[in-house]
């Protein structure tokens, strides 16, 4: 995707916001049947809550408690630095592909992005946007340099990185597609990489 430089306008975050409120308000009534059916999956396939919280650095550092229907099973975060040599990630990510803490039915949720759906509340609170550099762990959102740009807006359900190869990319290249993002994001932007996002939820590249 080539985004010329846009100029910088007072009315680009209110107009981005009302996109947002609109559009995930429109998405929760959508969607909630499908949302009903994955919580009574995640409840009856394995043991713990169907919602997960973590908090999670919003615009400007801001942290937030940012919702997703639990893959793991409970008490998964405890056994991340035993996995911590199966790393296939860099930078501030940790993949691991066919990771033993997911679930059954985590590992197709995850595949078609359906434990994101409850970040629809996040957008529509004003923690994130529909679109915007995927939010991180605040203990690890301590970026140095240019990184440091990708707060400079509020975080989103997808984003450049995820409609050009999600886990496949390395850290360097999702910080510059991020930072291209905060750079140049306009509506005519975000509505073109939300066209985008279906069809690459639905390859499944790069989602595990």
């Amino acid at each position: 995707m080539r985004v010329t430089t846009t100029r910088r306008s007072v009315l680009r975050f209110p107009v981005k916001r009302l996109v947002d409120v609109v559009g995930s308000g429109l998405l929760l009534i959508l969607t909630a049947p499908v949302m009903a059916l994955v919580y009574l999956l995640v409840r009856s396939t394995s043991r713990g809550p169907a919602l997960h919280r973590q908090m999670r650095a919003g615009r400007h550092g801001k942290p937030f408690c940012m919702l997703k229907f639990r893959t793991m099973h409970v008490g998964a975060h405890r056994q991340r630095a035993a996995l911590s040599d199966r790393n296939e990630a860099d930078g501030h990510l940790f993949k691991v592909r066919n990771d033993p803490r997911i679930t059954k039915a985590g590992r197709h949720l995850r595949r078609l992005s359906l434990d994101e759906l409850p970040q629809l509340v996040n957008v529509l609170r004003g923690d994130m946007s529909l679109v915007g550099p995927r939010p991180l762990p605040c203990e690890e959102s301590d970026y140095k340099g240019e990184a440091r740009r990708r707060l400079l807006v509020p975080p989103g359900i997808t984003g450049l990185w995820q409609v050009s190869g999600r886990s496949n990319l390395p850290w360097d290249d999702m910080v510059r597609l991020d930072l291209h993002y905060v750079d140049n994001h306009s509506v005519t932007m975000d509505l073109a990489i939300l066209a985008r996002t279906l069809p690459a939820v639905l390859s499944a590249r790069g989602a595990h």
